[in-house]
């Protein structure tokens, strides 16, 4: 019995059938990982690039005089209709804006203000249109729920208690007269 089992034993360890399948069982989840890590990092930089086109557009547009007085719904949605970012936009985008004296330079809060799914609304943090010949600067925070929020980089990504991720955009520019 003992003999007949090593005998088998030896047999299983000299046989090479199935070496494919244990490299495609090895390697395959390492390389599924890598595609989903660079899918999530897609839309993230996506997500980023046209939040930040929208801001860039609207920026321009209260620049020209077409956005004047710059009141927050007007911005907020100018921001969510360049950027097409679809969805829920005004709901999960928070605007600061409010001006800078080039001189003395206090920046804003280095943690952005955004929105919260798990919190009661909350008032614009800050939104001050500014005088003529003022340095304006503008943040957009935009939150959305990650594409796959247990893989690779969807667990490194910085969540609120709703599970949402943010994308911030910043943007500064002069009220012209």
């Amino acid at each position: 019995m003992i003999c007949a089992l090593s005998r088998r034993l030896r047999r299983f360890r000299r046989a090479e059938d199935g070496n494919a399948s244990i490299e495609f069982v090895i390697i395959f989840p390492v390389f599924m990982m890598f595609l989903i890590f660079a899918l999530e990092l897609s839309f993230i930089t996506l997500r980023h690039a046209m939040l930040e086109r929208g801001l860039d557009l609207t920026v321009r547009q209260i620049r020209l005089g077409y956005a004047t007085p710059p009141n927050h719904p007007t911005i907020k949605n100018m921001v969510c209709e360049f950027a097409r970012l679809g969805g829920n936009c005004t709901e999960n985008l928070r605007l600061e804006m409010r001006p800078i004296d080039p001189r003395a330079y206090v920046g804003l809060d280095t943690v952005a203000d955004c929105t919260d799914r798990a919190e009661p609304t909350a008032p614009v943090k800050q939104f001050t249109p500014g005088q003529r010949n003022d340095l304006m600067i503008l943040r957009a925070c935009l939150k959305y729920d990650p594409l796959m929020p247990d893989a690779v980089l969807g667990r490194a990504l910085q969540k609120d208690s709703s599970g949402q991720s943010a994308v911030v955009s910043l943007s500064a520019f002069v009220n012209e007269p």
